[in-house]
């Protein structure tokens, strides 16, 4: 089932549910999908771009949620976390800390990355291997410890 169908058939079940974040949540996640379309871009909507759109709302509700705590708008950023949440339901199983320290020794291995130099290197690898699975700035900070050592 692509992800247009699965958001389709999650819309119609949250919406006889009557749970309202779920839709709103959901139908934000559609637009998305219906703006991309539409953009226009003559690319079709493949698996790597839904991972591209999902991630990348996922940014925005995290950075939201930084935002309204910082301002001490607690109960807004409780509604961002709900929407992430209903989010990261669709983007891959997110890789714990020790996953992600693991896949960076292994790939810096391959690479023969070893000290801050090859931070080039390694950096633009790691991402490629945890598209998706875990948040850029956590794959950043873990890249320049081991480098670091």
């Amino acid at each position: 089932m692509s992800l247009t169908e699965r958001i389709n058939q999650d819309l119609k079940n949250s919406m006889k549910a009557g749970d309202k974040l779920r839709t709103e949540t959901i139908r934000s996640i559609r637009a998305l999908i219906l703006e991309f379309e539409k953009s226009g871009s003559g690319k079709e909507l493949n698996s790597e771009e839904e991972l591209k759109l999902l991630t990348g709302a996922a940014k925005k509700r995290k950075d939201s949620i930084e935002q309204f705590r910082n301002a001490g708008r607690e109960d807004l950023a409780v509604k961002e976390e709900n929407e992430l949440e209903i989010l990261q339901s669709y983007l891959p199983k997110q890789l714990s800390p020790d996953e992600i320290k693991n896949e960076i020794e292994r790939i810096a291995k391959e690479i023969n990355a070893v000290s801050k130099d090859d931070f080039p290197k390694l950096m633009p690898a790691a991402m490629k291997e945890l598209k998706g699975k875990a948040d850029g700035k956590e794959v950043r900070a873990m890249v320049e410890e081991y480098l670091g050592k």
